[in-house]
C-alpha cells in the first residue's frame, strides 16, 4: 500500500510542475494580460496558501532610492519621516505638514494599506500631497519589506 501512496505524491508533484510550466512558457512567449493571470491561477492552484509577493528588502532598499527623493526613514524632508510608520496613524509625525486630506483619513499603517497607498495615493486619499505611486506589486512589497526592517514599528 505504501509504495502506491508515494507514487500518487510523485505523479502530483510532477501534474504541478508540468502546469506551472506550460503556464511560464504563456507567460514568456506571449507577455499578454491572459497569459499573466492564467500564471497566477496556475501558481495559486499548485501551491495554495503561499504568498507570491514576498518582499526583498535589498530590492526595497533600490526602489526606496526613488522615495528618498521626498522621504528619509529619520527625519522629516519634502515628505514626512518613515521611522516608526507600521501601525501608526496617517498623518501623525509631529513637525510635518499634511494635507487635511491625510489627517482626516484615519488610516493605520499596515501591510495592507501601505501596498494599497504606494499602488495609488491619490485613488486611496484625494487630495493628498504624495502624487508617486508604484506599479509594480513586487516593488512595493519589496518597499514594504525594507521599510518593516529599517523604519520599523510604532513603540
Amino acid at each position: 500500500m505504501r509504495p502506491r501512496k508515494h507514487a500518487a505524491r510523485r505523479a502530483i508533484a510532477r501534474d504541478r510542475r508540468q502546469h506551472v510550466t506550460t503556464a511560464m512558457r504563456l507567460l514568456v512567449t506571449r507577455r499578454s494580460r491572459t497569459a499573466r493571470l492564467a500564471l497566477l491561477a496556475t501558481l495559486a492552484i499548485a501551491y495554495p496558501g503561499q504568498s507570491l509577493a514576498s518582499g526583498d528588502p535589498v530590492h526595497g532598499q533600490q526602489v526606496y532610492k526613488v522615495c528618498a527623493a521626498c522621504h528619509a526613514i529619520e527625519k522629516n524632508g519634502a515628505g514626512p519621516k518613515h521611522q516608526g510608520i507600521l501601525g501608526r496613524t496617517a498623518g501623525t509625525v509631529p513637525d510635518y505638514r499634511y494635507s487635511p486630506a491625510l489627517q482626516k483619513s484615519g488610516i493605520v499603517w499596515t501591510d495592507e494599506t501601505l501596498d494599497k497607498w504606494l499602488a495609488d495615493p491619490q485613488a486611496v486619499v484625494p487630495g493628498t500631497k504624495m502624487f508617486y505611486a508604484l506599479e509594480s506589486a513586487q516593488d512595493r512589497a519589496d518597499v514594504i519589506e525594507f521599510l518593516k526592517q529599517k523604519a520599523g514599528a510604532t513603540p
